[in-house]
């Protein structure tokens, strides 16, 4: 008889367990360990950790035992993404991770909002971790330091946008109301007989994040001068392997794109004469910007965007999927000042107290014009990335941990929430020309991202038959005048994707290869069982296998 504590998902679990412990970023994402005043440890010796708790699932996985589908999906999922964690890691990419988004130095703010605040004890563990912050920050510090003296850093456009962002949580940035920063206003409810100890912690880690900013305007930027915005194509490739699972052929993708943005491009602007009789998209999206649909005040736009979301459940439940218990549970937020440009989601912790939440960024703004927001709010929330990982949340226990948690692969889950904007508007809840140009846009915006994103950090050509600057070899500022030819977001949101795809290489592909896995594996299954697809039974199946990267993904799809 086999030993159960060598099967691949008790080996996963145990790792879960193992990072948890570890890292109170994800026991706190997680729900776990509700009393945990830590924050992660981001200096060296950090990371090293965290590398050494992966070698040893490795070692734990050479000498498991093997048996049925299940565990050997688990299996090749544990295996492929700890490997590709361990390629960035022993390249020495933490030494030098700086962007808008998704950072080491983003968890110390980020791990307050998936905290409990509760009772006055969960608030205690809020005090500590406010006061644990300084010194996750110098730990930081010292990891970027190590980068420095290693030749390995970001380059100077990402240590800016960082900077900016922890201005606007110190509450300097310009056009914020003066104050005394995120950290002060996300304890004012806490509970009064702690408010000297959460006052003071606030303040301190205020100051922190002022003097650590300070420090990377002022002695990290200027070593990272020399620093070109491109990784190119080895560092590409390790980075994109980690957000897709999947080792990609990039010259094909690249052309891919371009047939895509060409099919787009004919599809706005028809719809485009929709909306305003004979003018081109963008001219289309500027008067909607002006004229359409807007919801006024940051209150306004959140009750608005829930409501879409509680709408899309109502429908989409029973004739399209099965969404019950704790998973119909979803909550709208505006982002905190400081975040990234583009909206965003965060999944539910595993008993559910936390439920998912998606985020808009204000960007300053009192009127939100609602034309694009529609299709971004089925991709954050349902049909798209609650419904999916909620529904990995929901069965957990079927599944391992890991593969509903800590396997999940970006452009799997990005993949699907691009195909459940698309599926609302083969459902037909586009009908009105301004929401399916705001979902056509969305399309392109992710179109243009696999373009611009491969071409500048590859250096690749503009083709000759693009019509936008045939020939021509692909920068930033060519990239910004793309997106502004064709992509209706304001300039402030295109800005900081362009910052984001330059820091963050290969993940903002991985939306439409992952859309296109999707379709892919759904049209296999349609095949294979002729009349008899139900494609509601194969969206619940497929919601319920937990992660696959792309290697694995159109395959596994298309046996549902």
């Amino acid at each position: 008889m086999a030993d159960e504590s060598s099967t691949p998902r008790r080996i996963a679990d145990g790792y879960v367990e193992q990072v948890a412990a570890y890292d109170p970023m994800v026991s706190a994402w997680l729900g776990l360990n509700p009393g945990d005043d830590r924050q992660p440890d981001l200096s060296p010796e950090g990371f090293e950790g965290l590398a050494e708790l992966a070698r040893g699932a490795l070692v734990e996985l050479d000498g498991s035992v093997v048996e049925g589908p299940t565990e050997e999906a688990c299996a090749r999922l544990l295996r492929e993404r700890l490997t590709a964690e361990l390629a960035v890691q022993g390249a020495g990419d933490n030494f030098r991770q700086l962007r808008n988004v998704g950072t080491h130095v983003h968890r110390v703010r980020e791990i307050f909002t998936v905290m409990p605040t509760a009772t006055e004890e969960d608030w205690a563990a809020v005090a500590g971790r406010l006061r644990n912050l300084p010194g996750a920050l110098d730990g930081y510090r010292a990891t970027l330091r190590e980068g420095i003296s290693r030749g390995l850093l970001s380059a100077p456009r990402q240590a800016a946008a960082v900077v900016g962002q922890l201005t606007a949580w110190t509450g300097e940035a310009a056009g914020q109301d003066a104050g005394a920063g995120w950290f002060a206003d996300f304890v004012a409810d806490g509970p009064e007989r702690l408010r000297p100890e959460l006052d003071g912690a606030a303040l301190r880690a205020t100051a922190a994040v002022a003097e650590f900013r300070d420090w990377l305007r002022d002695t990290y930027a200027p070593a990272a001068a020399d620093v070109p915005d491109a990784v190119g194509r080895e560092r590409y490739l390790r980075a994109a392997r980690l957000c897709t699972g999947a080792d990609l052929d990039l010259d094909e993708a690249y052309a891919w794109a371009w047939s895509e943005f060409h099919r787009l491009d004919g599809e706005m602007r028809v719809e485009a004469h929709r909306v305003l009789p004979g003018a081109t998209p963008v001219e289309a999206m500027r008067h909607l910007e002006e004229h359409g649909h807007a919801v006024k005040g940051a209150e306004g736009i959140r009750d608005w965007l829930q409501q879409i979301m509680d709408e899309a459940i109502e429908a989409l439940d029973g004739p399209h999927f099965d969404i019950s218990g704790p998973v119909r549970k979803v909550e709208s937020l505006i982002a905190p000042a400081g975040s990234s440009a583009a909206a965003y989601y965060s999944g539910p912790s595993l008993d559910f107290s936390r439920p998912g939440r998606t985020y808009l960024p204000t960007l300053g703004r009192d009127t939100f014009p609602t034309w694009q927001l529609v299709s971004t709010w089925y991709h954050e929330g349902v049909p798209g990335h609650h419904l999916q990982l909620a529904q990995w949340v929901a069965v957990a226990d079927r599944l391992s941990r890991y593969q509903v948690t800590l396997g999940k692969v970006s452009a799997n889950v990005e993949g699907w929430a691009l195909y459940a904007e698309r599926l609302m508007d083969d459902l037909g809840f586009f009908a009105e020309p301004a929401r399916r140009l705001g979902f056509l846009d969305e399309q392109m915006l992710r179109t243009i991202r696999v373009i611009i994103d491969t071409g500048m950090h590859l250096g690749l050509a503009v083709p000759a038959d693009s019509g936008f600057h045939p020939g021509e070899r692909w920068t930033p500022a060519l990239a910004a005048e793309f997106m502004a030819t064709y992509n209706g977001s304001p300039a402030e949101m295109r800005s900081s994707e362009i910052d984001r795809y330059l820091g963050w290489p290969g993940q903002a592909i991985g939306y439409k290869l992952g859309e296109r896995a999707w379709r892919q594996g759904r049209e296999a299954a349609r095949r294979r069982q002729g009349a008899a697809f139900d494609l509601k039974a194969w969206h619940m199946k497929a919601l319920s296998q937990g992660s696959f990267g792309l290697d694995d993904l159109a395959d596994n799809l298309a046996s549902l």
